[in-house]
């Protein structure tokens, strides 16, 4: 095959790197028995991303490394019996990005298994304006209906709204009825929060700092990107019964919390891991994305990037200074 362009992280003793490389196809191969060759056509910049590409976080496992947890894009040879030449794919999670190399970059090399078959109604670019983000929050959505939380139940919150998790599930959770609550440190996304379909706009530093093991209760189900005591707030002002999705950690990786929200409500925490969803459900997941999501919504939300972006862009995600979803063009330099 042609060399080709990606995003390259590397680790020394006195440096981390990350910069557009050409490359060949030895830097796809990790494991050596990936049996799918993707030409990748989109890939996306997560939170994840982010830590990967900054080296603020020891999210890649060897070096060098392309990032990115996810890709969509063409098959063009596969030795799996589900696959096949030109058939249109979608990858997340799997290690992929931290230890395999990763979806910022024109070709990608996995296994079979991995992929799953570009939803129909979907277009490869809509696929990864909803990636891991949107897959997740779609996650935390079906953690909540399993729990048997419906919209007549109450509000329910969605901490660290204004992100990529955030911003899908406000637009799924209101697309299906729920009052949802979106808590922002951006207030200034509070007209942009309320066209995804929020009822009501909470600033984060109500939920922030620390608080009582159990306060009023309020929510009949919260799906939490932040962790923290974020995550500890709404476990203790979560009604009796209610659900809570925990999915993400851009507060903090700690739980500073007490017993008190289980065991004298009966509130349930729920852990959403989005790596390694067995394929049925995987599957089940992207129809109802393709179902639920509003398309104008997710539109709305979205802005294309170059390759060369991703790499700027990763401090500001850090920071919480970017607002829904970022799908990079890996074939725009």
């Amino acid at each position: 095959m042609q060399p080709f362009q990606a995003i390259i992280c590397n680790k020394t003793e006195s440096a981390y790197t990350a910069t557009i490389e050409t490359v060949g196809e030895e830097a796809l191969v990790s494991t050596g028995d990936q049996d799918v060759l993707v030409k990748v056509d989109y890939s996306t910049i997560n939170f994840k991303d982010g830590l990967a590409i900054t080296g603020r976080s020891p999210i890649l496992r060897k070096f060098p490394m392309s990032p990115g947890i996810d890709f969509s894009g063409t098959v063009e040879t596969s030795g799996h019996p589900l696959f096949k030449a030109g058939d249109a794919a979608v990858l997340t999670g799997w290690g992929v990005g931290e230890t395999h190399p990763g979806g910022l970059a024109q070709y990608a090399k996995v296994k079979g298994d991995w992929l799953v078959a570009k939803p129909a109604g979907l277009s490869l670019k809509q696929t990864m304006a909803i990636g891991t983000a949107g897959y997740t929050a779609m996650l935390c959505v079906l953690a909540i209906e399993k729990h048997g939380v419906k919209p007549q139940d109450g509000e329910v919150l969605v901490t660290g709204a204004a992100g990529g998790v955030g911003s899908i599930a406000v637009a799924v959770l209101a697309k299906l009825g729920y009052q949802v609550v979106a808590s922002t440190g951006r207030l200034s996304e509070s007209d942009y929060l309320k066209s995804l379909g929020a009822t009501t706009i909470m600033d984060r530093n109500e939920l922030s700092s620390p608080g009582k093991p159990l306060s009023k209760e309020r929510w009949a189900a919260v799906v939490d990107t932040v962790g923290s005591h974020t995550l500890a707030n709404a476990c203790a002002t979560t009604r009796w019964d209610g659900a809570v999705a925990a999915c993400g950690l851009a507060q903090g990786m700690d739980f500073p919390a007490t017993v008190a929200p289980f065991i004298l409500r009966g509130v349930t925490l729920y852990g959403i891991n989005s790596v390694t969803t067995p394929r049925p459900k995987r599957e089940m997941v992207w129809q109802r994305l393709a179902k639920d999501l509003p398309m104008d919504k997710l539109d709305a939300m979205t802005q294309e990037i170059t390759l060369t972006r991703a790499l700027s862009i990763a401090p500001e995600i850090l920071a919480g200074q970017v607002r829904g979803r970022l799908v990079v063009n890996v074939n725009r330099l």
